[in-house]
């Protein structure tokens, strides 16, 4: 139980430490994401000190010691999703619908088949906009059933895990497929109206830094800083949404948040952990939605799974402030 317990705490502490170290391979990053599962284990490891106090009195008070200090440093980046905290975003109870506008953003997992269920969900929530994420083109036949119901698209098909299609109720012009960092990433920019004011939405899912997929956290980090540069620079109200393959209280995203100026409405409200569905005791926010100050909230949902990895978003949000 000693020997157990020490290589448990000294692994806890290493993994609170790891992010700190120079560069940024995901062997590094990858510790940013499991946060509030490392705090949970550090109070475990805590607890178990506790009982090793008579036996390892001087062992034992080292270690509650240090683990107390990782456990509270560990909270300090989750705090703010959770409702401790005060909300970033205020909430509108009676929103005026001419005003406001709904996006459902899904990363379906390539080789989910379950085309249906994600049907049912649009037919259920009827977002004003739909971002599908790894989009294939046997998704892109699979949806062609709700294209009278969503006459405005943008289509980029892809077999590599990160093709998109954009499905809208509002028509939009200015539309662009961007490979921003990488040739094989997409993203996808439009313009729309609400009630008589430009929007700029930004859709976005860069790779992670991962053994399967980029080495480096380089490539992610980069969109987002230079999506965040250009959100600050624009002159109308911004919208991003999309799957960022890193967590909400990473460096990195808050960077993005710093550069952009953006309101996150979860902020004071919870994680809504949308990765990985089908394993709750590991789960991450990795999709998300970002605004300009022009937006209040009126809703953001998780909403059930229907085959993919990663559960949808639902997110309706109003504009209140004309430039």
């Amino acid at each position: 139980m000693y020997i157990t317990l020490l290589i448990a705490s000294l692994f806890l502490l290493f993994t609170t430490l790891a992010p700190h170290l120079p560069g940024k391979h995901w062997l590094i990053r990858v510790w940013e994401f499991p946060r509030l599962q490392l705090f949970l284990l550090i109070l475990l490891c805590i607890t178990g000190w506790a009982f090793q106090a008579m036996d390892h009195p001087i062992t034992a008070a080292v270690m509650i010691t240090a683990l107390s200090l990782a456990g509270i440093y560990q909270a300090i980046w989750i705090l703010p999703y959770t409702v401790l905290w005060p909300k970033q975003v205020k909430q509108i109870s009676q929103p005026d619908n001419n005003s406001t506008l709904s996006i459902l953003t899904s990363n379906v997992y390539m080789y989910n088949d379950n085309y249906d269920g994600l049907k049912k969900l649009v037919g259920q929530y009827q977002p004003d906009m739909m971002i599908l994420l790894e989009s294939n083109h046997d998704w892109q036949d699979a949806m062609s059933s709700i294209h009278s119901e969503y006459p405005h698209r943008l289509a980029c098909p892809l077999e590599n895990l990160y093709g998109m299609h954009l499905y809208s109720k509002l028509p939009f012009k200015g539309e662009q497929i961007r490979y921003v960092v990488e040739d094989d990433v997409p993203s996808m920019e439009v313009q729309i109206d609400i009630n008589g004011t430009q929007v700029t939405v930004y859709f976005l899912h860069p790779k992670p830094p991962s053994p399967t997929e980029n080495e480096s956290a380089a490539p992610r980090d980069t969109e987002l800083a230079v999506i965040g540069k250009e959100m600050a620079e624009h002159n109308d109200p911004v919208i991003v949404s999309g799957d960022l393959n890193d967590v909400a209280w990473s460096p990195s995203t808050r960077r993005f948040r710093k550069l952009s100026k953006a309101q996150d409405p979860r902020i004071g409200r919870g994680f809504y952990n949308t990765f990985h569905a089908k394993y709750p005791l590991v789960r991450w926010p990795l999709d998300h939605i970002f605004h300009s100050k022009d937006f209040e909230m009126v809703r953001v949902e998780r909403l059930p799974g229907y085959g993919s990895d990663h559960f949808p978003l639902f997110s309706q949000l109003q504009l209140t402030k004309k430039r």
